[in-house]
């Protein structure tokens, strides 16, 4: 049996080995899978693990405290010597270093709004949290520094989850870093690709978390025509080889991925030993994505103000109520809500919860480590090209 089967090894070997783009060439990687950001729920222990099979892996470090941001790069770099990156969103105004940017010491949210909010705390049973905080951490010097940190850190690969990161590009540049941008539709992309950045990552509506309007079927050749010679990389719907190998033939130069890692071993590992998550809340929503199907979420603005993907839940149920007031634009939403949320967790009270999730979810049936995932990526992708397709398509 042992003689039978290394010929099969080898075999696999070779396959992964030929799944090669111009991604990899750019960020010095071997397949072009890329671990989305996800905030503080890809740390260290994932995007090194990412890394490792092959990928590129990404920290989520919006809204994280500084010297946080500066203890996961460098655990990262203790676990791998392969490029990784940093994903910081960008929903305000960002201007370069140096520039001074008005903050108010103070800001007032709308009375319905606020009324409406401790109407639902009511209504949940929510406790007022032991340990508050305003939930502001969308503010432009915040993320400013985070961006100093990267580049202090010389992080290889710099991600803007939301914004366009066009102001920080040239130095960026100039010490060798990457830098991409998530879009949702043509215009963002256009606008992202004149500001400089190396690769724009097209983001279909099947995503989760903050996601566009636009499929990811349409989305990506539109972009693609719209920002050549700019490569582009596909995300939103995509968790296997299939979709994959779909990516690269709608002219994407590889995939960015968040839910697929989601339910991985390696995931929340450092959000938990950081004390953002409770194992508890690792375990439900693991266990939610396996149990779930492709109709269990949907797109609302309730969490943050925009548009995210989300699992179902009594939350987002209030907020489409006829006596729900508007929500409120990011980042404002989300400081209405932040207190609230912190109760919420402290008392375990799951289904009020963000569980930020693609319609990709509904295919996801098994825990498994970041390896295994990105190596069953690449032996599917590989499988669809050079045997799939050659057999089952006739094309002259």
């Amino acid at each position: 049996m042992k003689d039978a089967a290394s010929p099969n090894k080898a075999r696999r070997k070779v396959r992964q080995r030929v799944l090669h783009t111009k991604l990899c060439d750019m960020l010095e990687i071997e397949y072009p899978i890329i671990l989305a950001g996800m905030g503080g729920y890809a740390g260290p222990t994932l995007a090194a693990a990412v890394s490792n099979a092959g990928g590129l892996g990404v920290l989520g470090c919006s809204g994280m405290p500084l010297d946080i941001v500066v203890d996961m790069i460098r655990k990262t770099k203790s676990l791998t010597s392969r490029p990784f990156g940093v994903d910081v969103l960008m929903p305000l105004s960002v201007a370069a270093p140096g520039t001074e940017i008005p903050i108010p010491t103070k800001i007032e949210l709308p009375a319905s709004q606020v009324a409406f909010v401790n109407q639902l705390r009511r209504e949940f049973g929510i406790p007022k949290p032991k340990q508050s905080s305003s939930g502001d951490f969308f503010n432009a010097e915040l993320m400013k520094k985070t961006v100093e940190v990267c580049l202090e850190e010389r992080v290889p690969v710099f991600v803007a989850g939301l914004g366009n990161p066009a102001w920080m590009v040239p130095q960026a540049h100039a010490q060798g870093m990457k830098v991409l941008a998530c879009v949702g539709n043509v215009r963002s992309a256009r606008r992202v690709a004149e500001g400089g950045v190396d690769i724009v990552v097209a983001a279909g509506y099947e995503g989760g978390g903050h996601t566009g309007r636009i499929g990811t079927m349409a989305l990506i050749p539109q972009v693609v025509d719209a920002v050549y010679p700019t490569p582009v990389v596909a995300a939103g719907g995509i968790a296997d080889g299939r979709g994959l190998a779909a990516s690269l033939a709608l002219g994407a130069c590889g995939v960015w991925m968040g839910t697929a890692f989601i339910v991985s071993h390696e995931a929340h590992v450092d959000a938990v030993e950081l004390g953002l998550m409770a194992q508890w809340e690792v375990d439900y929503w693991k266990q939610r994505i396996l149990e779930c199907t492709e109709e269990d979420t949907v797109v609302t603005r309730s969490y943050s103000g925009k548009t995210m993907r989300n699992l179902k839940n009594k939350w987002i149920q209030a907020w489409e109520r006829p006596d729900a007031p508007p929500t409120l634009p990011m980042p404002l939403q989300f400081m209405l809500c932040w207190n609230l949320m912190e109760g919420a967790r402290e008392a375990s009270i799951k289904d009020i919860l963000l569980w930020p999730t693609g319609q990709i979810g509904g295919m996801i049936k098994e825990l498994k480590s970041a390896k295994q995932i990105v190596d069953e990526m690449v032996e599917g992708a590989v499988g669809v090209l050079q045997e799939t397709l050659t057999t089952e398509v006739t094309a002259k």
